[in-house]
């Protein structure tokens, strides 16, 4: 195998070179841009999903959930693959607008096809009890927004 002469070498570093102070520019205005643009938008864009949502059967009551707390049928909770553990959402009811706020602290089998798995006391509040499933919309909410 022939050595790669040295001449050549210094041109590929020059170009190189050359081409890492064009682009640097440019990329440094681009990411300049972005964050101007940004500004005006709040931090965390709002995150929404459709899908089924059922509710717990009886037989989990007083079981460990995902988050390690005790699952209990009269508390607002949900659970969500999607999203992480201890995010709060609103879930509305699509079939009669009713909504309710709870938070996540559990995971759904990966098999089941579902956005959501609701308390009893939160699928009673949005009102599909006697369906056990209905069309639904989630939508990620702050914290802060809650406890107003």
């Amino acid at each position: 195998m022939k050595p790669i002469s040295i001449k050549y070498r210094l041109t590929v570093h020059i170009f190189m070179v050359i081409l890492l102070v064009v682009t640097l520019p440019t990329s440094a205005a681009y990411a300049q841009k972005n964050e101007t643009e940004n500004k005006g938008k709040s931090k965390k864009a709002t995150r929404v999903f459709y899908g089924q949502a059922s509710f717990y059967a009886n037989k989990f009551n007083g079981r460990r959930t995902a988050s390690g707390e005790i699952f209990d049928q009269k508390k607002m909770t949900c659970a969500c693959n999607v999203l992480p553990l201890g995010t709060w959402v609103k879930i509305t009811n699509l079939k009669n607008k009713r909504t309710v706020i709870v938070k996540i602290n559990d995971r759904i089998h990966p098999k089941m096809r579902r956005v959501a798995d609701l308390s009893r006391a939160a699928a009673q509040k949005l009102g599909y009890i006697s369906s056990g499933l209905t069309r639904v919309k989630v939508e990620v909410v702050d914290k802060k927004s809650i406890s107003r």
